[in-house]
């Protein structure tokens, strides 16, 4: 079941924005009642709500950077993405324009290589069919890295991540509202990759940057 299926199916008793932006704000349950290990240091979610915004960024949890902010895509990353999406922080971080819904809210801690752990858990269980639910106007959802295909996509998933994004124009028609664009991570860690599949700005970005002009009203 897509993000769009649930979001349609729990609109008539969803919550208010302002409350679950404070439950999210003062959710401890990766470090009080963790599902493995606890979170290995203080919560600091971050997560952007909006009853008004028809795009919706879903990528996979804060860095360093963003636990050290509290603002989302608040390093090399987040410059990466706005490049491909054609709009300027202003736009970016203007939340009755733009939601932004990672599948971890808090830095997941590094892993003994000195990589990003993968997201928590707990805050897909505990937050994000309500999440969706709270939000029917949205649109589009932007699927950033294979976390937020496996959730957003469900059995529109391929194989794997660049299988997935190769795949966009049939998971954007088959995907009900909102419709989902799989995109990678813009990690520059993935510069590599993008190197490789050269199809990726040549055909998807276009797409991307018109989408994100009608939906942000530019």
């Amino acid at each position: 079941m897509t993000a769009g299926t649930k979001a349609r199916t729990r609109a008539s008793g969803a919550e208010s924005i302002e409350a679950l932006a404070r439950g999210v704000t003062n959710c401890r349950i990766c470090r009080d009642a963790p599902d493995g290990p606890p979170l290995p240091h203080e919560p600091r979610p971050v997560v952007r709500l909006s009853r008004t915004a028809r795009l919706a960024i879903c990528g996979q949890a804060p860095g360093t950077r963003v636990h050290a902010t509290g603002l989302p895509f608040n390093d090399p990353s987040g410059d990466r993405l706005r490049d491909w999406m054609g709009i300027d922080r202003e736009i970016f971080y203007d939340v009755s324009r733009l939601a932004i819904v990672p599948m971890g809210f808090c830095f997941p801690g590094q892993d003994a290589k000195g990589g990003d752990l993968p997201p928590r858990r707990e805050c897909v269980s505990a937050w994000h069919d309500r999440l969706f639910a709270a939000m029917p106007q949205l649109e589009l959802v932007l699927a950033i890295g294979q976390y937020a295909q496996a959730y957003h996509l469900g059995p529109l998933r391929r194989r794997s991540m660049t299988e997935t994004v190769a795949a966009w124009r049939e998971i954007m028609a088959g995907s009900s509202k909102p419709a989902i664009l799989p995109l990678p991570h813009p990690s520059w860690r993935n510069t590599g990759w993008l190197k490789k599949n050269q199809w990726f700005e040549a055909e998807i970005l276009p797409i991307l940057r018109a989408e994100v002009a009608r939906l942000t009203g530019r």
